[in-house]
């Protein structure tokens, strides 16, 4: 996939500004996902155990992909990635760019891309920490 440059919010482990997705030359979990989700709360505790034994080597990346200014603010989205211990990277795909390049059909969705910034493994739902640490070093094998 083409890098894109994807908004940030200021929150645990995060900064205002922009962050390229993919990083080429480094392997990178994306997840989509939405506050009022249930699914994606539940999946908060998975990717920081992920997060905590791959972050250094991995780039972790999680986006709201929630029109931003209208029922929630970046303020909530930042409460909300406090209060489930969110400490990486946090996005906004507020024009659904990114989104739609993946063809993400809901949330969570969870990306796994390369070094090369290829697709190695994708998946809709709740997943656990372990299926994800699999995947991961898949990618950074092949």
């Amino acid at each position: 996939m083409e890098p894109l440059d994807v908004e940030t919010i200021d929150a645990s482990g995060s900064s205002d500004g922009t962050v390229t997705v993919p990083q080429r030359g480094q392997v990178t979990v994306l997840e989509l996902f939405a506050t009022w989700c249930s699914v994606c709360e539940s999946m908060m505790s998975e990717l920081t155990t992920a997060h905590e034994r791959l972050g250094d080597e991995v780039q972790f990346v999680s986006v709201t992909n929630e029109p931003l200014g209208e029922t929630v603010t970046r303020a909530d989205v930042s409460a909300w990635w406090t209060d489930h211990e969110g400490a990486w990277t946090l996005g906004a795909d507020t024009g659904l760019t990114l989104t739609q390049r993946l063809d993400a059909k809901g949330v969570p969705y969870t990306v796994v891309f390369d070094a090369d910034n290829r697709i190695t493994w994708s998946h809709r739902g709740r997943t656990d920490a372990s299926k994800l640490e699999t995947v991961v070093e898949r990618a950074r094998t092949e």
